[in-house]
């Protein structure tokens, strides 16, 4: 596994083929197999021309050239002469690497003068390499960042179309360019692209410059907007980001004045329950950003956003669709239940009540003082739960929202690192009979585990990730998993601990086994079971096994009902810690019986 075969393509085409060892299996990696050259393509001679460099390897034979060094001039003009052999091309991966490498240079050596032939004609290329049809291929571009540096290179090429009477229009298939002249007294200034996303139909987007945008001019400009129905998910098949985009990419050009912008984007997936993101193509770090839009209004067919543009940063917007954001309003009934914290704070309560009664020995002490702690850590994480999806919701700042993540990582953590205690606990009580720990020696390693350990993950976490901005995740008051995989640093600490709790119930049920063995009754046998099931039904939740149920929605984010099975587990797990370590415990059912006798007595 992981190991890598290059071979070369076999002729008419250049190039190689690259294929990585997964399960016993060649799968193909990287594609590179290609019938043009465009590494002789273009060189800039003495003129400001396009010269073709006529090597037999060259696709751009001699026929499009005269006797002078620059060729024929309706090629200079508008370099048309290049697009037949461009378009009879197959769209493979390596065709598709060429040709975006030959739309960045044009882009960036031949940006004088782009008028409507020359736009025209780059169009038509970078349409040839757009088709719905071939979105696949881009998968095996040997270049993962191809689809960012077409994205770049079309702004920087339509961003510098003259504009003829003061509007421009170019309608291709998968690319559409629009331009308008502009000024400070015009009324709002909108853009309509409606454009064929498959076979199956097309989807719509709008632009609209407001008109308090459009006071900010100090003198006519040009607006110039670029829509592209594919190129959203032409780059999910180079990217491991999670997000599907859900509606067309559109880019903007526009004078530095004009900072923000109205966009709708038609839903290409209209599904009720899965919510929409706006976000913005981060072009140097080539990722999708939300925090240059918020969404304005969001309905099954379309979403309405508002961006900010920033000619060097934001220049290309679109709507995501995560599958693991899933909007149900029976998943958001449920991961709202105030049971959790209602137990928890009687929980708490009767604790305090009974304290006295119930902590006579050095193993019920300690018991005890664990269910305190993790009751505790788990009614403060529940509270910043919520507290962390106000501030999201309500858009507060950003520091209160990195403030509520690392108190929110801390106490999770915390839970978990109680919970693990507590099994510790067990494991000693059950194996360690006759090797005694002085109380205050077990409280001080319960404290350095339960929050000693948390805190110092949930303070490297922050400083490793939080300098790159890397801490928080887009679209949450939670940490980060695409770009730093800042979670891991819950995510791994937890299932640890759920791993060896379990082996901590496994340990309690052979015990429990064993103590019936030789009794030579099979009576028993019945009694054992309920004996083990009952200490299994009393454990899950105290050692947070309930949260293992958490990798089935890993395994299958999509799905609402395991979702739902863990919101459930999630918001009923302080009513299971009310139930089973505290109501069950005989000692507390005494303590709380003599209590309620004594103030009958008195009433």
């Amino acid at each position: 596994n992981g190991a890598i075969c290059i071979q070369p393509c076999s002729p008419p085409f250049h190039g190689e083929t690259s294929f990585v060892c997964e399960n016993r299996k060649w799968q193909m990696f990287t594609d590179a197999c290609a019938s043009l050259d465009v590494q002789s393509l273009f060189q800039v001679s003495s003129g400001p021309f396009l010269h073709v460099c006529c090597t037999s390897t060259t696709f751009f034979s001699a026929k499009y050239f005269g006797a002078d060094d620059y060729g024929d001039s309706n090629c200079q003009a508008d370099f048309s002469c290049i697009i037949p052999d461009i378009l009879s091309s197959p769209a493979i991966p390596g065709n598709i690497a060429d040709i975006v490498e030959l739309l960045k240079k044009i882009s960036l050596l031949f940006l004088e003068n782009v008028n409507r032939g020359k736009m025209q004609s780059y169009s038509r290329i970078a349409n040839h390499i757009l088709n719905s049809s071939i979105i696949s291929n881009w998968a095996f571009v040997r270049d993962r960042n191809a689809s960012s540096i077409l994205l770049d290179s079309v702004n920087l090429f339509a961003g510098k179309l003259l504009l003829r009477n003061g509007s421009e229009s170019i309608q291709e298939h998968f690319i559409s360019t629009k331009g308008y002249s502009i000024h400070k007294n015009s009324s709002g200034k909108s853009f309509d692209f409606s454009m064929a996303f498959s076979n199956t139909g097309n989807i719509t987007g709008h632009m609209v410059i407001p008109e308090e945008e459009l006071l900010k001019l100090p003198k006519t400009s040009k607006a110039i907007s670029v829509a592209f129905p594919t190129l959203g998910a032409i780059i999910e098949t180079s990217r491991l980001d999670p997000g599907l985009v859900n509606g067309m990419v559109l880019s903007v050009s526009l004078p530095e004045e004009l900072r923000h912008i109205l966009l709708t984007f038609e839903k290409v997936n209209k599904l009720e329950n899965v919510k929409a993101q706006c976000v913005a193509w981060h072009s140097a770090e080539r990722r999708w950003d939300s925090r240059a839009c918020t969404v304005k209004s969001d309905n099954i067919s379309s979403v309405v956003c508002i961006c900010r543009h920033h000619r060097r940063t934001f220049k290309s917007f679109s709507i995501l669709m995560s599958p693991t954001t899933l909007r149900n309003a029976v998943l958001d009934y449920i991961t709202r239940l105030g049971l959790s914290i209602f137990s928890l704070v009687l929980c708490l309560i009767i604790e305090t009540v009974v304290w006295h009664h119930v902590t006579k020995t050095e193993i019920t002490y300690m018991r005890h003082f664990c269910l305190v702690n993790i009751a505790t850590s788990l009614l403060i994480a529940d509270v910043l739960f919520i507290l962390a999806a106000v501030m999201h919701n309500t858009a507060l700042n950003y520091q209160l929202c990195v403030a509520a993540t690392f108190f929110l990582h801390f106490f999770y953590l915390a839970l978990f690192f109680w919970m693990f205690t507590l099994g510790l606990l067990i494991l000693y009580g059950l194996l360690l009979i006759f090797f005694k720990i002085t109380r205050s020696v077990l409280i001080a390693t319960a404290f350095s585990i339960g929050y000693g350990c948390p805190l110092v993950i949930s303070i490297l976490t922050v400083a490793i990730t939080q300098p790159k901005n890397g801490y928080l995740r887009s679209g949450a008051c939670w940490l980060n998993w695409y770009e730093t995989k800042a979670l891991l640093a819950f995510v791994v600490p937890a299932l640890s601990i759920i791993v060896v709790n379990v082996v901590v119930v496994v340990v309690v049920v052979v015990q429990t086994g064993r103590s019936s063995v030789g009794e030579g009754c099979k009576s028993q046998d019945l009694s054992n079971m309920i004996r083990i099931s009952k200490n299994v039904a009393l454990l899950t939740p105290l050692l947070g096994l309930t949260w293992g149920f958490g990798l089935a929605t890993i395994v299958d984010s999509r799905s609402l009902a395991f979702h739902i099975t863990f919101a459930l587990l999630n918001a009923f797990q302080g009513f299971f810690i009310l139930l089973f370590g505290t109501l069950l415990d005989r000692k507390v059912l005494g303590s709380l019986q003599h209590l309620f006798w004594i103030i009958r007595t008195f009433s």
